[in-house]
């Protein structure tokens, strides 16, 4: 009787830790604020540069570099396992070469930044100290201090502009209780970016690039806390 009072006991203790461990990560009402630092990746593809001057298709298209920068996210927990997620950044900056065709020999030709804040919806699965976590939502990428470089220049450009892109987003995450309310966590998110682009220059020397398709793969650490 002693022994199975005892296995009891322990069971008890073990459930009731877990069930502390799952409450110690979020509930309904919390909010949830994590700093740490996002990798953009970009998976780009892009339509053919076009410069009606050099004949119009000149068979090149043009690729986009990857950027680390701070970033921060803000989660308020409407239920237990429903959360709503705002991610903010500084802004990154990327840079943006020509490849193929005729104008592969320009190489790096400009350089933009972009914030991207996104809003989710997300659903968390309670798991003991880990507490991974799915989402979906939308996406508005401002681009702005577009900078052609000295090549693109000396090809006759010397502005550049890009539409801003409106999309969705996916996500998957986890966060991992360190006790006290601080959490670690892991983030990797899917972003559709479009984006199209416009040369100009003295003269009314034009060229644009359609179809820039950057849809990046993000990739966050962070340190956060609940409130």
């Amino acid at each position: 009787m002693k022994k199975s009072a005892s296995r009891v006991l322990a069971v008890a203790v073990a459930a009731g830790a877990m069930l502390a461990g799952q409450s110690a990560l979020a509930a309904a009402g919390d909010w949830i604020i994590r700093g740490g630092a996002t990798l953009v990746a970009p998976n780009d593809d892009s339509g053919y540069v076009n410069v009606p001057a050099l004949g119009g298709n000149t068979g090149s298209k043009v690729s986009v570099g990857n950027d680390v920068k701070p970033s921060f996210t803000v989660t308020y927990m409407v239920t237990d396992n429903l959360g709503v997620e705002l991610i903010g950044a500084l802004p990154f900056e990327h840079e943006v070469d020509a490849k193929g065709g005729g104008l592969d020999g320009l190489g790096h030709i400009a350089d933009v930044k972009h914030l991207p804040p996104t809003l989710s919806l997300q659903y968390h699965f309670p798991l003991g100290q880990f507490r991974p976590y799915v989402g979906a939502g939308l996406n508005y990428t401002v681009f702005f201090d577009e900078k052609p470089t000295a090549s693109l220049r000396d090809a006759g450009f010397t502005k550049v502009s890009l539409d801003d892109s409106f999309g969705y987003a996916l996500q998957v995450g986890v966060d991992y209780d360190l006790g006290n309310n601080w959490l670690l966590n892991a983030d990797v998110r899917y972003i559709d970016i479009e984006t199209e682009a416009k040369l100009s220059g003295p003269g009314g020397q034009t060229g644009s690039v359609d179809n820039i398709e950057i849809n990046p793969v993000v990739f966050t650490l962070a340190v956060g806390k609940r409130f």
